[in-house]
């Protein structure tokens, strides 16, 4: 059994209270996880602060650049036991942490590593009034201590999309994972002191939110900056911790992404398509669509289509060959998402397929398991169509006119991401810049180049993240002004 401690200032500190880790397959105790007291949480902090004017503060960009390809050579090292503690503690697919969750996890710090090197800030000459000159430059500065608050989805990827280029840009991080996926930030501490990372530059506390290492973190005074992804409930409460002492913020939140399809669309591209964004990762992805609209011509077509693809899904051991769908993350999000199955079906919507939970062998019958539901039939007005659900499940709704589904697509409080797909270039750029989300794809989904914005709009999120984005949070501008 795992026990999974707090990494502070290079240590690994216990705690007087535990809480128990549950693999989601089969509902098995993986170990046991040292939740931070107030104390330890304001101790990860202070060794956050000290490190900020320490070794790693001596060290030049490119030393700094060197330690992180470090990083993720010792990542590569330990890859096979990255995987096995994701796949435990997440359930999810071993062909797609295998593929993403683990490379793309690491390979965030060699992204954000590169870039450093390459960014470059502004110089503006200017006459003065008394007819000399003057020279204004701009020197970017590590924000200082930034709390990394992480989802529990894809664990070690989206850590590391924020840790990666908060060190890089010589910042310091106190991580507060989910508590329902603890183990991939735990073992990375140990790859950092592998490593030689200076001891308080990456910090690990574990904990819940409210009242906890959450709470804990989100409103210690000596915290510079704090990322979150997470539900915009989560974010609104950090925004308020955060106002105190006026914190900057950058929150990727909640979603309720709409799938476009025109009848002139590649017909199968778009099924597989929707098929990933609605159920890939058991549909728990920030990005996934659950809001689908097709063109009425192809509509009955494609629900029947997609309906095949829902039903062609192997629920099986994470490790079995060929299974291609985990269980959600937890017996108390399987909860929430039965929930919305209920209000669909009692709300009288067409069931096309799944609405419940899989019959599944023992021991798996005692994981978080629901079948992949699709939907048809409900009003836009509906909760299941208007709120976050989080799950393996997407409605489907007809609609007739491009104007017509942008007002649809768009009558929602949230703004995070759109996929659309066509083969009209004119109708591609027109949904483009029509929709108000942070990300819009065309024929395509997930397809991600890590130097673009990343981010949502309305209550999906504050600032954006990736490429340059990224160092307008993790960095403070300063500019110079020299008389000549």
């Amino acid at each position: 059994m795992n026990d999974f401690k707090n990494f502070i200032n290079g240590q690994w500190v216990g705690s007087d209270k535990t809480f128990e880790n549950r693999n989601p397959v089969d509902n098995s105790l993986i170990g046991l996880v040292h939740e931070a007291s107030a104390s330890q949480v304001d101790e990860a902090v202070r060794a956050a602060r000290a490190a900020l004017t320490g070794p790693w503060a001596q060290l030049k960009t490119q030393q700094r650049v060197d330690l992180l390809h470090a990083l993720v050579d010792g990542i590569e090292r330990r890859f096979d036991d990255f995987l096995d503690a994701e796949i435990k503690d997440t359930g999810k697919p071993h062909v797609l942490a295998s593929h993403v969750d683990i490379p793309r996890g690491a390979a965030n710090f060699k992204v954000f590593a590169d870039l450093i090197r390459n960014i470059p800030t502004e110089t503006f000459p200017m006459d003065t009034p008394d007819g000399g000159r003057a020279l204004n430059y701009g020197v970017r500065t590590p924000r200082g201590v930034i709390g990394v608050v992480c989802p529990w989805n894809l664990p070690l990827l989206l850590m590391t999309w924020k840790v990666g280029p908060a060190l890089a840009c010589g910042n310091t991080v106190v991580v507060k994972p989910s508590e329902e996926t603890p183990a991939t930030a735990t073992l990375l501490g140990e790859v950092m002191n592998e490593v030689g990372i200076p001891a308080g530059v990456y910090n690990v506390v574990h904990g819940f939110g409210p009242d906890s290492a959450g709470q804990f973190l989100t409103e210690h005074p000596d915290v510079d900056g704090i990322t979150f992804t997470g539900e915009t409930g989560t974010g609104e409460v950090i925004m308020k911790a955060a106002a105190k002492g006026v914190r900057p913020v950058s929150f990727e939140l909640g979603g309720k992404n709409p799938g476009i399809v025109f009848a002139d669309a590649d017909f199968d591209k778009a099924v597989a398509g929707i098929t990933r964004s609605a159920f890939e990762n058991s549909g728990q992805v920030c990005l996934g669509t659950e809001r689908v609209y097709v063109q009425r011509p192809i509509f009955e077509r494609f629900v029947q289509a997609l309906k095949e693809k829902a039903e062609s899904f192997k629920l099986a051991d994470p490790y079995e060959k060929g299974m291609n769908f985990g269980p959600l993350v937890s017996l108390v999000h399987r909860k929430k998402v039965l929930g919305y199955y209920e209000k669909a079906r009692a709300e009288g919507a067409t069931i096309v397929t799944g609405g419940g939970v899989p019959d599944m062998p023992a021991p798996m019958d005692q994981g978080a398991w629901v079948q992949p539901t699709i939907w048809t039939g409900l009003p836009e007005t509906s909760p299941v169509i208007r709120e976050e659900i989080f799950g393996p499940c997407c409605h489907i709704t007809p609609f007739d006119t491009e104007e017509e589904v942008i007002a649809m697509a768009n009558a929602t409080s949230y703004g995070l991401a759109a996929t659309v797909w066509t083969q009209d270039l004119g109708t591609a750029h027109r949904l483009g810049a029509a929709l108000n989300v942070g990300l819009c794809w065309i024929n395509s989904w997930f397809l991600r180049d890590l130097r673009t914005s990343f981010g949502g709009a309305k209550q999906s999120g504050i600032g954006r993240e990736g490429g340059v984005h990224s160092m307008e949070f993790y960095t403070e501008l300063r500019n110079v002004c020299i008389k000549l």
